[in-house]
């Protein structure tokens, strides 16, 4: 026992017993080890002792089962005892050997002692099983969650700040795309100061699968081993199980190439800029001079005329700020898309709305197929067979589940309008500041929102001209519209002047 006074009290009960017959005391030996065990720590120290002894010593234990739980690990301490050269004695029970009453009681009370220990241990899992039954989970606190005691709940996971936050942000970046995967996830856990470094001592790249694999976090529970499928928890779940569902999805599919450990925030271009002579990514180095160390860009493909060449870092990194500042909107135009990006908005909620029927009659559906499989399953002789129901079972059992959160969730954004887009609108406003303030993360992020592909440098002429994504691509369209430099038909059309773009006019819930 590791509470309590259970072991002080043993002890009490040995001394008494060993003054009672006139023993000396020469050497205590406390385990708090499973009685199942042979090899126990205490245990060995204690063989170890008395096999040191030449004359032979008494071993006092309280009771029969403090010397082990189980009648075959009995048998082998006791005979271990005895070639030591110890003479097993307890207040509770005669160890004589030459008596064959004595005997089978020993044998008889061991394997009581046995049967008591798988009985804790059954009726320990059945409550264990039972509790997540209802929801909650039993183990070890997942990272990320601590228990805590809840009126009406017992103890409970809830979310354990800021780390929670930081476990949602990885799974919303991987479905979104923003890791490219498992190993840009370790590196960017492994640097973040908000990690315990105590329980990650070292990320890799099976912790970070086995953190996105932890459907905890979506607020089920999963043990097959105890026939548990996609239980709703009790807990609050970090993230939603379309986001989880998505993670799963991007697991399964193409494996990513690792992460790049090469690439740290000294140089954030390496590997994103190519040589426009081979097309191949610039590589990046300190040089050490006569005085201090400098930071070049260089081409290193053999066979390249600008093989060898560097530039340097101030040069490439300012000219990459001036091409990200030649991406921002004008203020007239942000303002216009942000109108526009909530009127989209609007449109989607109203139209999420109409949805819930269609998903009602999905749910019915897969309730539907859920009861054929299960009548199959009674009816299936084969094993081979019932076993591909029950994995279909399972997967039909989780699609049940998602749908029923879409139902629930149909029609009501998880979060407004302001809340949602507001990083993405401070991105699109300015991107030149996020790489200029950011992290490492940050400036790796911008680099994938804001370019289609790999940008290419001329070392003589600078960046050649980079496909912009998407969001930027129809500013700069929006913004040449009217230009006289435009190829497309000119805003007033073909027929008479009228007003061809204008701010949309907010009054309460309307639109003019």
């Amino acid at each position: 026992m590791r509470e309590g006074d259970g072991l002080e009290s043993q002890r009490a009960r040995c001394e008494e017993f060993a003054k009672y017959r006139g023993y000396e005391i020469v050497e205590i030996f406390r385990d708090d080890a499973s009685g199942s065990l042979v090899n126990r720590p205490a245990m060995k120290a204690m063989i170890a002792f008395l096999k040191a002894r030449k004359e032979p010593h008494v071993v006092i234990i309280d009771d029969i089962s403090r010397l082990a739980r189980g009648l075959e690990a009995h048998l082998t301490l006791r005979n271990k005892i005895k070639q030591a050269g110890g003479i097993l004695q307890s207040p509770t029970i005669d160890f004589a050997e030459e008596d064959s009453d004595s005997s089978l009681m020993e044998h008889v009370l061991a394997s009581v002692s046995e049967h008591a220990r798988a009985k804790i241990r059954e009726t320990t899992r059945n409550r264990m099983r039972g509790r997540m039954m209802n929801g909650y989970w039993s183990f070890r606190a997942p990272i990320g969650y601590k228990f805590q005691r809840i009126a009406g709940h017992g103890n409970m996971l809830v979310p354990d700040e800021p780390v929670a936050s930081l476990i949602k942000e990885i799974f919303e970046g991987y479905a979104s795309g923003r890791f490219a995967g498992p190993a840009e996830i370790m590196r960017y856990l492994g640097n973040h100061p908000v990690w315990p470094r105590s329980r990650r001592e070292t990320m890799t790249v099976e912790r970070v699968l086995e953190l996105l694999e932890r459907v905890h976090y979506a607020g089920y529970l999963n043990y097959p081993e105890w026939g548990i499928h996609m239980q709703p928890a009790k807990h609050e779940g970090l993230i939603s199980l379309a986001t989880f569902n998505a993670v799963r999805d991007r697991l399964a599919g193409k494996a990513k190439l690792a992460a790049r450990k090469d690439i740290n925030l000294d140089f954030p271009l390496r590997g994103f800029v190519e040589c426009d002579d081979c097309g191949q990514p610039f590589t990046a180095c300190w040089t050490k001079g006569r005085n201090a160390r400098y930071p070049y860009y260089l081409c290193q493909t053999k066979g390249c005329c600008s093989y060898g060449k560097s530039i340097k870092r101030d040069v490439m990194e300012s000219e990459f700020e001036r091409l990200l500042a030649s991406l921002r909107p004008s203020p007239e135009l942000y303002e216009l898309a942000i109108e526009m990006f909530r009127d989209l908005w609007d449109a989607r909620v109203a139209s999420s709305q109409g949805n819930r029927g269609h998903l009602l009659s999905e749910a019915v559906r897969l309730e539907k197929q859920i009861e054929q499989l299960v009548d199959r399953i009674i009816i299936a002789d084969s094993d081979s067979l019932v076993g591909a129901y029950e994995k279909r079972l399972r997967s039909l059992e989780a699609e049940k589940v998602e749908m029923k959160e879409k139902i629930a969730n149909c029609g009501r954004p998880l979060s407004d309008f302001d809340t949602t887009y507001r990083t993405a609108m401070q991105f699109l406003e300015n991107p030149c500041k996020i790489w200029t303030y950011g992290d490492l993360a940050d400036k790796r992020a911008t680099l994938k929102l804001t370019f289609e592909h790999r940008i290419r440098y001329n070392r003589n002429e600078g960046f050649r001209t980079a496909e912009a994504a998407v969001p930027f691509r129809i500013f700069n369209g929006l913004d040449g519209l009217d230009s006289d430099e435009s190829e497309m038909v000119p805003l007033t059309g073909l027929e008479p002047v009228t007003p061809a773009l204008r701010r949309p006019v907010r009054h309460g819930n309307k639109t003019q």
